[in-house]
This record gives C-alpha cells, sequence and structure tokens, in this order.
C-alpha cells in the first residue's frame, strides 16, 4: 500500500494533483489506515496515471471521467471531438499571434501598406517622429473610415512630399507646433500656406478631389486632432480663414 506521497511518485504528478483530483471526483479517495493516513493500491496508480495522460493531452477535466467511463466507440468518438476543440482553439492562438506580429509592426497595425510607405518616406525626408505619429493616427481614422479612397490619397501625399515646395512648407508647419498662439511669424507662414494651396490645387485632377471628399463627421474629428496637437492651430485656421480658405483636413475656397 502507497501513500499520497509514493502514489504522486508513481504516476509523476504532485501530491496537489492528486488532491485536486480527489476534489474534482475524479479519484476515489481511500479509507484511512489506523494511522488516519490513507493508503493506495495499485489501482489508484493505474487510474491516476490515466488522469494525467488524459489532462497532460488538453482534455478538459470535467471530461476524464467521462472518458475513464466510456466503452471504446465512446472513447473515440469523444477523443475526435476534444481533438476537434484542440484544433479550434489552436488556430485562434495562431491568430492572436498573428495580431501581436503585426502589434511588433507598428504602423501596419492598422494602416495599408500604401500609407506604411507614405510615412516610411517621411522618415527618409527626415521628418520629426512626433510629426509622423501625429500623421500616423489621423490616416488611422481615415483608413479606418474610406479604405477604398486610400490608395488615390496616398498617391496625392506621396506626390506632394516629393515636390521641394511642399517639403519646406511641410518643416515649417512642424516648427509652428510649439509656436505660441501670438507668436509673429504665424501671418507669414498663413501667406506659405495659401500660396501652397492655390498652386497645388490648380494641378488637382477630378479623381484627386474625389478622394478628399470625406465625411463631414470625419473631417470634423481630423480637424480636432489637428486643433487639439497643434497650440497655434486655431489662430492659423482664422488666419487661413481671412485669406480665403477655411477648413484644414478638407481644405476648400470660401466663396464670397
Amino acid at each position: 500500500m502507497l501513500t499520497i506521497g509514493q502514489l504522486a511518485a508513481y504516476a509523476d504528478v504532485t501530491v496537489r494533483a492528486v488532491r485536486h483530483y480527489h476534489a474534482k471526483g475524479l479519484l476515489p479517495e481511500p479509507e484511512r489506515d489506523q494511522s488516519g493516513y490513507r493508503r493506495y493500491d495499485a489501482a489508484a496508480v493505474v487510474e491516476l496515471i490515466r488522469i494525467r495522460i488524459l489532462a497532460d493531452a488538453g482534455v478538459p477535466l470535467s471530461r476524464v471521467h467521462e472518458l475513464l467511463a466510456a466503452d471504446e466507440e465512446e472513447f473515440a468518438a469523444a477523443i475526435e471531438d476534444i481533438d476537434r476543440r484542440l484544433r479550434t482553439e489552436i488556430e485562434e492562438r495562431q491568430r492572436h499571434r498573428h495580431r501581436v506580429a503585426e502589434l511588433a509592426a507598428g504602423d501596419s497595425l492598422a494602416l495599408p501598406a500604401a500609407a506604411v510607405a507614405y510615412l516610411d518616406r517621411l522618415r527618409e525626408l527626415d521628418v520629426p517622429e512626433r510629426a509622423i505619429q501625429m500623421e500616423r493616427d489621423a490616416w488611422i481614422l481615415v483608413a479606418a473610415q474610406i479604405p477604398a479612397q486610400m490608395p488615390a490619397l496616398m498617391a496625392l501625399k506621396r506626390g506632394q512630399i516629393e515636390d521641394p515646395a511642399v517639403i519646406a512648407i511641410y518643416f515649417d508647419l512642424i516648427e509652428a507646433v510649439d509656436w505660441a498662439a501670438d507668436d509673429p511669424r504665424l501671418p507669414a507662414f498663413a501667406d506659405r500656406l495659401v500660396a501652397m494651396f492655390e498652386e497645388e490645387a490648380e494641378d488637382w485632377s477630378d479623381e484627386q478631389l474625389a478622394a478628399f471628399d470625406l465625411d463631414a463627421e470625419l473631417v470634423t474629428l481630423l480637424d480636432e486632432v489637428f486643433v487639439n496637437a497643434v497650440p497655434v492651430a486655431r489662430r492659423l485656421l482664422r488666419l487661413l480663414n481671412e485669406r480665403g480658405w477655411t477648413g484644414w483636413t478638407k481644405l476648400e475656397r470660401i466663396r464670397r
């Protein structure tokens, strides 16, 4: 006769596991000897090994008792069902691993390849990461709302940032992020922006204009991102308005 410790050793489990199986009703508790100790026989060792093998195979403890009492046909059917469940769990975990890999990939988590390439190009142009992060967050909103329009939008943006005049304005805007709202440089900066808007607008095709036909709610949300992130944004928008342009995400000439 074996003690609980010897039983556990024979079956390669812990004493705690044996007690757990007792509590679950999987392994019957033997009578205690005159000293008050449980004593186990060979049949208990065999039963415990079977329980351990099933548990190690991923069989839920709630089904172990059923399998131990099943005949050959019932056992095969139950194992097939458990195997099917395990395959489903494995596929789900693989999907989770894929999502974790996407998290590690950074920008590509929520952006299409064209947008990732655009952000990478900004990095090649030495645009500060702070500005790139602001752009990324805005494009995530756009991509979630209008994914079909992203290729046209990215083609337009890629073309713009290859123009030295545009990228110069881009760097000016990055610098302006840290200006105070009453900075005396803002009016001249607004003039340069308007000059760029006027020149760019002449070259926009109908297809490019259609790509910027954003939902009004999305436009408002994106404008809020800009206003909340850039202290001078509200005054800059007023200055642009005075010069005949309204909006930021969706720029439009003011009809007077």
